[in-house]
């Protein structure tokens, strides 16, 4: 620790090494894990040497969680397109915002008819995530069952979303009532026959391609309607797109799969009662699927539920995120940040990777260390990392959040280390012509070398 400060004050040390004057301040020396006497130089030497990452832009902040102390700032203070590592903002807000249980539907009962309409949940008939609480409520209900609109302030795509993305699964509309997801799955159980679809009601919209016909995707959908055209190919598949949602459409949906008769109806809150809401699944449930896996819609209908649960009559991810700004929740982080939707699938997204660590460091101080660690992919375990940073004793040492463009690939959680400290990490690299898999094997190199020698 002395060698390391006289070689600091003499100036002998890389720039990169000391950390960014705007970062959380460290404890004094002695509440702090023994340093040795260079912390991470040989990172920095493998980092600037590397050449995979020596063409596109890269940057790497390593802290330690409990003291906020850096290891290593490389390039931490510039921005970056974070991609999928965005949802972490949006776990951070639904940690704060949201309680034990997901906000299903909102009612009033006026008589013996029951009127519903919708929180921004996702779950109702979620391929993945489903609840059935909210189903079997309108289901069970011995009246008759109304629909209100719900009000919606998003447009189905968010700001800087790719236009050409929205027949992949990936980029299912926004909404305010979601149903099945908002998206048709197709299983192709044998080669060469029609796929299942489900839901069912999208089967007469489905059709084979013309003999001959090829495509690199199983499954197109024409862009301003919900007509869909299967490819043949040699072994089973499965695949899902989007469909395009409206109200008139939504009724539909919910009329066939409930099995009754649904109208529309309008809100009306009576003085002293705005209606009341119904819980569905466990809060953890949703998020750690919508972080685990990274899914868009999760994400993006998660901010939806914060606005449900902060008592905005009208929906507005925009809303949750001014709000989060006003109560301070982004103080901690050094730098601003650009945040415009909830899943990182906007290019107009930007961060630091610094900022990235400070955020991370926020969320092991808001929850026990076990429920935030269960909330992320764990490498060799689950989710996007199931595949990497694996252990030969099967023991998870890196737990993440994984985020990928074109051209992007972007890591942030993190590492305990050989000798048992948890250091927080954000190894942004954005605009590399090197393919995603190169980028990732370097990573998991370095990331292995952290783990080995911290």
């Amino acid at each position: 620790m002395l060698r390391f400060r006289l070689l600091l004050l003499a100036g002998l040390l890389p720039a990169a090494l000391v950390a960014p004057a705007q970062t959380t301040p460290a404890l004094p020396p002695t509440a702090a894990p023994p340093l040795p006497a260079a912390p991470a130089d040989w990172l920095l030497r493998e980092l600037e040497a590397s050449p995979v990452l020596r063409q596109h832009h890269a940057g790497l902040q390593l802290s330690y969680v409990a003291t906020g102390q850096s290891l290593l700032s490389w390039h931490a203070d510039k921005y970056f397109v974070p991609a999928s590592t965005h949802k972490l903002l949006t776990l951070y807000a639904a940690l704060r915002i949201l309680g034990d249980s997901v906000p299903s539907l909102r009612y009033q009962v006026r008589g013996d008819t029951l009127l519903v309409r919708g929180t921004g949940d996702p779950t109702l008939l979620h391929g993945d995530v489903p609840s059935a609480r909210a189903y079997q409520f309108m289901q069970r209900w011995p009246g008759p069952l109304r629909l209100a609109p719900t009000p919606y302030a998003e447009s189905a795509y968010g700001p800087g979303w790719p236009w050409d993305d929205y027949p992949y699964y990936f980029q299912p509309e926004r909404g305010g009532f979601p149903i099945y997801g908002h998206t048709v799955r197709f299983y192709a159980r044998q080669p060469g026959r029609a796929p299942v679809v489900q839901p069912r009601w999208f089967r007469p919209l489905v059709q084979a391609a013309p003999a001959g016909a090829t495509s690199p995707d199983h499954v197109l959908r024409e862009p301003e309607a919900n007509r869909y055209t299967w490819f043949a190919a040699p072994r089973a598949w499965v695949d899902e797109s989007p469909f395009r949602t409206s109200p008139a459409l939504l009724l539909t949906l919910l009329r066939d799969t409930l099995h009754r008769d649904v109208q529309p109806g309008r809100w009306r809150p009576q003085p002293g009662s705005p209606g009341r809401t119904l819980y569905g699944l466990p809060v953890d449930s949703l998020l750690r699927r919508m972080v685990r896996v990274s899914d868009n819609l999760l994400a993006e209908q998660t901010l939806l539920l914060c606005a449900a649960q902060l008592g905005h009559d009208t929906l507005s991810a925009a809303r949750v995120m001014a709000h989060v700004r006003r109560q301070g929740w982004l103080r901690p982080l050094p730098d601003s940040v650009a945040w415009v939707d909830g899943s990182g699938l906007s290019r107009l997204n930007l961060n630091t990777p610094r900022n990235q660590v400070a955020l991370l460091r926020q969320l092991h101080q808001l929850v026990p260390e076990p429920r935030l660690l269960s909330l992320l992919a764990a490498g060799g375990g689950q989710g996007t990392l199931r595949r990497a940073y694996r252990s030969p004793d099967k023991k998870p040492w890196l737990w993440g959040k994984t985020g990928t463009l074109s051209n992007n690939h972007n890591l942030c959680g993190f590492v305990r280390t050989r000798s048992g400290q948890l250091l927080a990490f954000s190894f942004l690299n954005n605009n590399h012509l090197a393919g995603t898999e190169a980028v990732r094997r370097e990573m998991e190199r370095l990331l292995t070398l952290v783990r080995e020698r911290l």
